[in-house]
């Protein structure tokens, strides 16, 4: 969106020079989680020329900013507050080759956040559902160029309604963490361009929407991550990505553990140990045991590398990954039949 009411808001105060470095500048808002809370971040996108002036800022005109965009936020009912606003070059004021990856990727934010505002007490379905029924034309043709399967299976926002006023989601929370999780591998990949990176067996998200959610964070922190602090929050995104995953298969009552000692709330390696045992029982299952502990082990250890670097946190977010889908491939969640649930 952009800036308009911000520029007026500031040129108001008398900080015309603010509005004319903003005036051509657009913003993006983005919900995150943190272990504690969850917060909004924003992102003001500027041409180089502006961008260079803005990311100098001192610390004064930086607040001026943001208090100017906190009253203008089209946030809904419970919506955290913005936190802080990063300055970020917008590449087509560069002369780069056109990237459709990037708009695309734009337009299933703008969707994903409307999912979420008229679930959350934000929007009226009746004013901006011809808006959302335009949009997943668009995004759906796009996505078939690309031979990407729309994970959004909602055409109307009415047939969003029915799902989360059926009582399978029945907090502002849930709905979020759902709507996450739905569209987190797809933004994830479009991220990345198709040509960064090898065919992925399995695109889609699991259907679990925190676990989901939790490895598209923990994807998102890695490309952030510069110091051993970002890579060791990378290895405890991905702990609690494992934790929720073992607590939503695990069974005590059909799983018992492998060594005889009951797995606790947050003990994620027992309880997969004791999940795969029964699911994976026999010998012809051994190989894929093995594989799917030893990818488990991994993650375990290097969740708690002091020393992290990016090779370690890559290792433990694509081992993460690998125990998700593994499990998620044993629970029959990926079988073409059925399909994520």
């Amino acid at each position: 969106m952009s800036l308009g009411s911000v520029c007026q808001i500031l040129r108001y105060r008398g900080r015309s020079d603010l509005a004319a470095l903003l005036s051509r500048a657009s913003i993006r808002f983005e919900e995150s989680d943190t272990f504690h809370s969850q917060v909004t971040l924003a992102e003001i996108h500027a041409p180089i020329e502006d961008y260079e002036q803005l990311r100098q800022l001192c610390q004064e005109d930086r607040e001026a900013v943001l208090a100017a965009v906190r009253e203008i936020w089209p946030r809904g009912l419970n919506e955290p507050d913005i936190v802080s606003i990063t300055y970020r070059l917008d590449s087509t004021s560069l002369q780069e080759e056109h990237d459709p990856g990037a708009e695309l990727l734009e337009e299933i934010g703008s969707q994903r956040n409307l999912m979420i505002a008229v679930a959350t007490g934000g929007s009226r379905i009746d004013s901006v559902n011809e808006e959302y029924r335009e949009r997943y034309e668009g995004i759906n043709a796009a996505l078939r160029k690309l031979g990407i399967r729309n994970p959004n299976p909602y055409r109307d926002l009415w047939d969003w309604y029915g799902k989360w006023s059926s009582g399978d989601l029945p907090t502002y929370q849930s709905r979020r963490d759902y709507i996450r999780g739905l569209f987190a591998t797809l933004e994830q990949r479009l991220r990345e361009g198709e040509s960064g990176r090898g065919a992925e067996v399995f695109a889609e998200p699991t259907g679990w929407p925190r676990v989901d959610r939790s490895l598209g964070e923990a994807r998102k922190r890695l490309e952030e991550a510069s110091s051993e602090e970002q890579f060791q929050a990378v290895g405890l995104i991905c702990r609690e990505a494992l934790i929720t995953l073992a607590q939503t298969v695990y069974d005590p009552t059909r799983c018992p553990a492998v060594d005889g000692v009951a797995p606790s709330e947050t003990d994620a390696k027992r309880m997969l140990d004791a999940y795969l045992a029964v699911e994976l029982a026999g010998s012809q299952n051994e190989a894929a045991r093995k594989h799917a502990r030893a990818s488990l082990d991994l993650a375990n250890a290097l969740q708690h590398q002091r020393t992290a670097t990016f090779r370690d946190a890559a290792l433990c977010a694509e081992a993460t990954a690998s125990v998700v889908n593994i499990i998620a491939i044993v629970s029959g969640r990926r079988d073409p039949e059925v399909g994520p649930r």
